[in-house]
């Protein structure tokens, strides 16, 4: 109600056009998600106190002694949720307008999951400078920055200079909370299946941001072996076709020195892993070795269907919420800021997403089957073991302010 007060329908009214009722745009009206306060303001002192004459005290402290902000104002809670609405979803570049809805829910995901503030901030730009310029200039109200849904290879550029720039913490979560659970889903499969990741080869489908981020992540980790993928077939040092991504890509994959087509790489490959949204044939799928791993991600419609998965595969995982083994950032991302947010982290390193896979690996490593590798979203012990390892792995490597 207090939504269509300040927001009054701009739309027809369903209930007298005639038209059927969608509870989607039903639950968007007025959007998802609201600020409110964490104060009582109900008479003279408690406004006094919430406002003029008290905050001047906070503020002359703080100008004093600018590590007090932590103590005193939100910033140690709360995240930005910065987007220019370039890779939106399955969408693409559809604006940041448009965009909104998505991050709105990204930020209703962080406080349920994680108990971490988040505000979405969907920019009018897609220049690579204007939009470090800006996340810059806001960052002191923010104790971190979701990066989300910026189109490659920009993102790459984006993260790795705010970094640089700012002593916050900087995740673009559509490459690194999809190679988190990508490798805990990974690791429990492979110990279902009576191997470790040092005996696997994996193929990924995909050289955008999530398959670049999940081949570092592998090989941080101790995969066998990785080749990456992308429409024109493997990533190999011998292309000349190559972005720089990619050509740094080709330097730390692909130790087997593979060539030509995605199908011609999974010919004895122990895993498959997409995130490009192509179709991957049946025939390619029934050369890979014996009890292979199918991670098969792209939304709505996965590169391998499931039904054609299972038939090859021992362990079978999707990008989506009606099959079993969904691969979803929000297992990764609540708990990874609720961790470097708690020890006042300065950035998350390599060294906190391993420890982010492994804690949610562990979660379920006890009720493992085929059906089950990666916790459900629901999980209630998800957000605090993520939480746990991400602050204990941040004190450990120096970037803990407390």
């Amino acid at each position: 109600m207090a939504a269509e007060i300040v927001n009054p329908r701009s739309d027809s009214d369903s209930s007298t056009d005639g038209e059927p009722f969608d509870p989607a745009f039903a639950l968007h009206r007025g959007g998802k998600m609201a600020v409110q306060a964490t104060v009582p303001v109900r008479d003279r002192d408690d406004l006094s106190l919430a406002y003029t004459p008290g905050v001047a005290k906070v503020c002359s402290a703080i100008a004093e002694q600018p590590e007090l902000v932590h103590d005193y104002t939100w910033k140690s809670q709360v995240v930005a949720v910065v987007t220019d609405g370039t890779a939106v979803l399955g969408l693409g570049d559809i604006g940041p307008e448009a965009s909104l809805p998505v991050m709105e829910g990204k930020a209703i995901l962080f406080k349920q999951f994680g108990g971490v503030d988040a505000v979405p901030i969907a920019l009018g730009t897609t220049d690579t400078d204007e939009i470090i310029d800006t996340v810059v200039r806001l960052a002191p109200s923010f104790g971190g920055v979701n990066l989300e849904d910026i189109s490659a290879p920009r993102c790459f550029e984006i993260e790795r200079r705010l970094q640089e720039k700012l002593d916050i913490p900087i995740f673009h979560d559509d490459q690194h909370g999809t190679a988190v659970v990508t490798l805990a889903a990974l690791r429990n499969a492979a110990k279902l299946t009576d191997r470790s990741l040092g005996q696997l080869r994996a193929v990924i489908s995909g050289a955008g941001a999530a398959g670049v981020a999940i081949a570092k992540i592998l090989i941080e980790a101790g995969i066998g072996d990785v080749a990456v993928c992308d429409r024109k077939g493997v990533v190999s040092a011998d292309r000349e076709d190559l972005t720089d991504v990619k050509r740094e890509v080709a330097g730390f994959t692909n130790k087997g020195g593979l060539t030509g087509s995605l199908e011609s790489a999974l010919e004895g490959a122990d895993v498959f892993i997409g995130v490009s949204g192509g179709t991957v044939p049946e025939e390619a799928v029934a050369k890979m070795a014996k009890d292979s791993l199918i991670f098969a991600m792209a939304n709505p419609n996965p590169e391998i269907h499931p039904d054609v998965a299972h038939k090859y595969a021992a362990v079978v995982a999707t990008g989506r919420s009606d099959y079993p083994n969904q691969i979803n950032n929000v297992l990764a991302f609540p708990g990874i800021f609720a961790g470097a947010l708690q020890v006042r982290a300065s950035q998350i390193t390599e060294g906190m997403k391993l420890a982010a896979a492994e804690a949610l690996a562990a979660v379920v490593a006890d009720e493992l089957s085929a059906d089950k590798v990666i916790p459900s979203p629901f999980d209630e012990r998800v957000a605090p073991a993520v939480t746990a390892a991400v602050a204990a792995a941040a004190r450990a490597e120096g970037v803990a302010r407390r």
